[in-house]
């Protein structure tokens, strides 16, 4: 194969909802037996790299482990890491969001804080209440840095197009005024994190995805090349 690594998309790439896509099954498992290094890159932060493995196993006969997942929640966790210089000791953090998200970035070391944290993460939450836009309002005029997740202002499920991250953190930045600094694809920064935990250059990679405004632009945004499908 041409490239020493590749980053993939999950919905809509190797499976649609619960249906199963033979040739991206027979793709993944072709990059296994060649030994070449890849990891599955989702915009979905309500569900733990250890939750997409199970659903790969269980729905899809797609095997892998946890470590080739990777979330905006992951990438957020890596990027508050990197930006206090590895050590978060005495920062702390207000999380609208599912345990997904949560559970990555309190794994930092981060604490929990609602009333004046150092940053504040806005991602999909399926049980988001006044109150959560409230506190996380309030601590951004106070001055914490406000990041979100992913811009995908609406999700698929089998009712039709749902509120997705996008809307809820577009609400917080009316609330504010001011713009959340995005992580998710397609902005560089998950490609970025995503490079360094391959260990490879970003023109050995390709990111391989079914979306243009998502995927597709999340490589050119990065300088990685892209396979649209």
């Amino acid at each position: 194969m041409k490239y020493k690594g590749y980053m993939i998309d999950l919905d809509g790439t190797i499976y649609r909802g619960k249906e199963r896509i033979p040739a991206a099954k027979d793709f993944v498992e072709r990059l296994q037996a060649a030994q070449i290094p890849f990891l599955f890159l989702t915009n979905n932060t309500t569900k733990s790299p250890e939750d997409v493995v199970k659903n790969l196993a269980e729905n899809h006969d797609i095997h892998v482990q946890p470590a080739q997942v990777y979330t905006p929640a992951l990438a957020t966790a890596a990027y508050l890491t990197d930006l206090n210089h590895g050590d978060v000791t005495g920062k702390s953090i207000y999380i609208i969001g599912e345990l997904g998200l949560k559970q990555a970035l309190l794994d930092t070391g981060l604490r929990l804080n609602e009333v004046d944290p150092d940053y504040v993460v806005v991602g999909l939450d399926y049980d988001v209440t006044y109150h959560k836009f409230e506190l996380a309002t309030l601590a951004i005029k106070r001055g914490a840095k406000f990041i979100g997740t992913n811009a995908d202002t609406n999700l698929p499920n089998e009712r039709g197009l749902v509120p997705g991250a996008g809307s809820l953190i577009a609400l917080v930045e009316r609330s504010t005024q001011q713009r959340a600094f995005y992580i998710g694809k397609p902005e560089p920064t998950i490609m970025e994190k995503a490079l360094k935990k391959m260990g490879l250059p970003k023109e050995a990679v390709a990111m391989v995805g079914d979306n243009y405004n998502t995927d597709i632009k999340a490589g050119l945004n990065a300088g990685i090349d892209t396979i649209l499908v």
